[in-house]
């Protein structure tokens, strides 16, 4: 882990032009059906992530910088034009100003992890609140924040610099990991041992997200590692035949 004291230098400069290599691009729908939940709070997260998304846009990592993603941001209020969206707090789904910004922060998870950049705080759901629908990612590879103290930091051990890039589309949210130079590794992420458990007459979530390092200029695999092991009560009605009993 890296010492995120007040040593630590964090990422500020943004610049519009793109760096010249792509190391991870990705998108994610901004509206899905999320069970039974009010559709109005999906149209309320995009117009928050439409003022959250130029706060981190073009943003710079540097060799040895931090980005933190509540210190780019600042608190997601009202006065700022933030609306009320779905946020997941304390094992339930609730509304709050500023709610939905977790899908940007999944989003910059995700890419983070196909780039040399080492993700120093990251938090997971601890429940999973909606069945899956059109999810294209695997379970689990999330993050939550919650402003001021559930934060996504990732820090950049090399000397490359790297770019952020994120902007709200008509459908999607799309995203983009840039790099000054290429990296000679390039990143495939998986889950392995999915599955559903009942234990003490309640059902859960489990898998393991797993990442492959291979060799840019041959292609071949030089590392497999264990990133994450997920755990979550699950919140909705499953059907009887998927659920392992323990």
């Amino acid at each position: 882990m890296v010492d995120l004291s007040k040593q630590t230098k964090f990422a500020s400069e943004q610049i519009a032009e793109n760096l010249p290599f792509t190391c991870k691009r990705h998108q994610s729908l901004l509206r899905r059906k999320l069970g039974n939940s009010d559709p109005q709070l999906q149209e309320n997260k995009i117009q928050n992530l439409k003022i959250a998304c130029p706060t981190i846009d073009g943003i710079l990592i540097k060799p040895k910088q931090t980005f933190s993603f509540w210190r780019q941001l600042g608190e997601a209020t009202a006065e700022k034009g933030y609306l009320e969206g779905m946020q997941l707090s304390r094992g339930e789904v609730v509304r709050g100003v500023g709610g939905g910004l977790c899908q940007l922060a999944n989003l910059l998870y995700w890419m983070s992890l196909h780039t040399p950049l080492e993700v120093v705080e990251r938090h997971h759901h601890s429940f999973d609140p909606f069945p899956d629908e059109n999810r294209t990612l695997p379970f689990g590879s999330g993050a939550g924040v919650f402003y001021n103290y559930i934060d996504l930091r990732f820090h950049n051990p090399t000397d490359l610099t790297f770019q952020i890039k994120v902007r709200v589309a008509e459908n999607h949210l799309k995203g983009a990991i840039f790099s000054e130079k290429e990296t000679p590794h390039s990143y495939h992420v998986f889950e392995k041992n999915h599955r559903f458990v009942q234990k003490d007459g309640k059902n859960y979530r489990e898998n393991e997200i797993w990442r492959e390092i291979i060799d840019r200029k041959t292609g071949n695999k030089l590392n497999e590692e264990l990133l994450v092991k997920n755990f979550a009560e699950v919140k909705y009605e499953l059907n009887v035949d998927c659920i392992v009993c323990e």
